[in-house]
């Protein structure tokens, strides 16, 4: 009876709080404050990536002139996106924006089809309008599997952690807030926001906010769930030894599945990388071997459609279908992005050191710079045109004709050195993007493959380590003496590194590690190795006995995700290799062969029209007019080159964050440093490879049309 009355009593004052405080709905006392959202808003808005805060913008100006609500299916499959990722915007936004961005797309075409008195634009802006009414509503969806593939690779990392901190301290708010510490975006802003939605008392315990965030994954990574739920369940073992063994269990459970998931993954590759090798390299490349015969035997076609379906239609098609190949990429173990941290932010920039100082030059400038010259180069023929007159000897050199189509104007350049000089606009968009991205994420590469270095053998160290706490060796001392033992090794290096701060700065052992300006993690920013010396100074406090077997157990779980993530690879091995062929040598090396072959049959079919029509004058032939009339402007090398090359750099774009999002997974840094070096390399040996052909095809054509022209 008692109980009756204490909850009546409980109603009573909950109905009357909602009454002063002008609640509709909920418990009063979850309500939080002001204060606690605008912390939460701040927090996030440290995490979440700048382009979904444009996106979010233009949502809500677009809501605020016109809002469309989409049906209840859509909304509901809306409002999961939105809560997955974050995103501050509402299922009507986002049908307010597509609509606005499928008219702007529109008026943008039909002006442009005005202006050039071609409708062939006005087609190209109806496709892409209803490819922008498709995408920005599909946004959410391709922004909400982005974040889930992110935090998918950090998901083996994650339960380390948590099973890391628990097995000397049975506390699990304090090992979420462990691993959201050591986590990156966008896993750890899911765990803060757990630990945030328990704090506002949203959720009347840590699990209920955990499941229910738990349950967000049951349809991508079911291992997780049970990883999480192991550790759990290790709360309530009556036993340490019981305890322990449920939290190895864990992290068993997640690394056996991952690589369980990854080998179907690895299986189910092949065709659909295969069929995008077609698709996105051979086919279209192949294509231009008679392209240039089709645009010569038939009137009304342009360089500019040729470039609009190569150039956008092509690419986007690829890009889609290998962004739908990463989307069923299953958990992995990813590398973290260096470039995040406060402390790496100068190494983005080209350090040049003047003795003790240090000049740093961002690559933006560099690469503007060579774009420039670059431009300068492949659009001096243009510009020439422009400036002087065709009589003229450089005027002549660059070889316009007048159009057959439109009689009156000219057509070109057709010549040799203009198409020679229109390498400079190839070389303008894929040495220019891959400067900016290899010199902006070389130092931080380095910094890291050190790091790596140091985790491979950082295992055996902590072995080591823990060996000569669990003797009774004070830290101090022990430090020192793994360092002697691993020397000339860069886990030698660390503990040296460490020993010296402590010996000759006179530093604590948490210091002489952690030290923003001296310890040794700034040398080697990795989250393992931070996260071992911090669980060694936790666990240190309750005794060397505990330190030594917290130690010793972490050297045991960074070797079991090590060898899985070894094993990953080698699944992978065959269609990463397969894709670095494509990028490596053969996408351009075809390219440039096609490109040569091209320069020949457009100068052969060229000249051809030519005397075939100056044959027609003198002879009055009607039959051989009649030929002539076969022959149409056709597409100048110059143009032809450009499109051919600018398609190299997108598919190469395309392909290495392909390889990088197989491989890697949702790695920023290692996919920046890729794009710069293949970029480079790729686009050299192309431009290397048209100019060898295209001057050794030329001369032979050079030499048909003389001996034709003596018959």
């Amino acid at each position: 009876m008692a109980d009756e009355e204490i909850e009546k009593l409980s109603q009573k004052y909950q109905e009357r709080l909602r009454k002063d405080f002008g609640e509709t709905s909920g418990n009063v006392l979850r309500r939080s404050s002001p204060n606690a959202s605008r912390d939460y808003q701040r927090f996030k808005k440290e995490y979440q990536p700048k382009p979904h805060s444009l996106y979010e913008s233009a949502c809500q100006s677009c809501a605020n002139i016109l809002t469309i609500k989409p049906n209840e299916k859509k909304a509901k499959e809306y409002d999961e996106s939105i809560r997955i990722a974050h995103l501050d915007v509402t299922p009507g936004s986002i049908m307010s924006l597509s609509v606005f961005a499928f008219a702007a797309c529109l008026l943008l075409g039909l002006a442009v089809s005005l202006l050039l008195g071609s409708m062939f634009f006005l087609f190209v802006a109806v496709i892409l309008a209803v490819s922008a009414l498709l995408v920005v509503q599909k946004y959410p969806g391709f922004i909400a599997n982005s974040w889930r593939m992110k935090a998918s690779n950090q998901m083996v990392l994650c339960v380390f952690y948590i099973v890391t901190y628990m097995r000397h301290t049975s506390n699990l708010e304090n090992a979420i807030e462990f691993a959201a510490e050591h986590l990156q975006a966008p896993l750890s802003l899911d765990l803060k926001k757990v630990l945030w939605d328990t704090e506002t008392e949203k959720y009347e315990s840590l699990k209920e906010s955990l499941d229910l965030y738990l349950e967000t994954w049951r349809k991508w990574n079911l291992e997780f769930i049970e990883a999480m739920h192991l550790i759990e369940a290790s709360l309530f073992e009556p036993t340490d030894s019981r305890r322990v063994t449920l939290l190895e269990k864990s992290l068993e459970v997640i690394l056996d599945e991952t690589y369980e998931k990854m080998l179907h993954y690895a299986h189910n590759l092949k065709s659909p990388i295969t069929m995008l090798h077609m698709l996105g390299v051979i086919l279209p490349i192949l294509g231009l071997v008679i392209l240039p015969l089709m645009v010569n035997f038939m009137g009304g076609v342009k360089w500019y459609h040729v470039g609009v379906v190569y150039n956008v239609f092509l690419p986007l098609i690829v890009f889609y279908l290998g962004k739908s190949v990463l989307s069923t990429r299953p958990t992995g173990y990813g590398d973290v992005d260096v470039s995040e941290q406060s402390n790496m932010k100068k190494y983005k920039n080209v350090i040049l050191r003047l003795g003790p100082l240090e000049l740093l030059i961002n690559p933006a400038l560099i690469s503007m710079l060579v774009i420039g010259v670059l431009l300068f180069i492949g659009l001096a023929p243009l510009a020439l045109h422009a400036m002087l007159p065709d009589d003229t000897a450089i005027g002549g050199l660059l070889e316009y004709r007048e159009s057959k189509e439109n009689p009156g104007t000219t057509v070109g350049p057709f010549s040799l050195v203009a198409a020679v000089l229109s390498m400079g606009i190839t070389a303008a968009a894929g040495i220019g993007i891959g400067l900016h991205s290899r010199l902006g994420s070389e130092n931080l590469i380095k910094i890291r493959e050190r790091a790596k270095e140091l985790e491979a053998e950082f295992a055996g160290s902590l072995f080591q380590l823990g060996n000569r706490i669990g003797d009774g060796i004070p830290l101090e001392v022990a430090f020192a003496k793994v360092a002697d033992v691993m020397r000339d090794t860069r886990s030698g290096a660390f503990f040296e590194l460490v020993n010296n701060n402590i010996t000759r700065l006179g530093m604590s052992v948490e210091t002489a590690i952690f030290n923003p300006k001296n310890g040794a993690i700034v040398s080697f920013p990795s989250p393992i190795i931070e996260s071992s010396m911090k669980v060694l100074l936790v666990s240190s406090k309750k005794g060397p006995l505990i330190a030594s077997e917290a130690l010793i157990s972490v050297a045991r779980y960074i070797k079991e995700i090590h060898k899985v993530n070894e094993r990953l690879k080698d699944l992978l091995a065959d269609v990463i290799s397969s894709m670095k062929s494509q990028i490596a040598f053969l996408a351009p090396a075809i390219a440039g062969i096609v490109v040569g072959i091209t320069s020949m049959v457009t100068t052969i079919l060229g000249r051809l029209g030519v005397q075939i029509a100056n044959l027609g004058d003198v002879t009055a032939g009607a039959e051989v007019a009649g030929i002539g009339e076969f022959f149409g402007d056709g597409i100048p090398t110059y143009y032809f080159q450009i499109i051919v090359g600018l398609y190299v750099v997108q598919i190469v774009y395309i392909l290495t964050i392909m390889a990088n999002g197989i491989e890697n997974g949702s790695d920023a840094l290692s996919e920046r440093y890729l794009i710069g070096a293949n970029l480079i390399r790729s686009t050299v040996l192309y431009g290397i490879i048209s100019l060898i052909v295209m001057t050794i095809f030329n001369l032979v054509a050079m030499q048909i049309m003389r001996v034709t022209t003596a018959f």
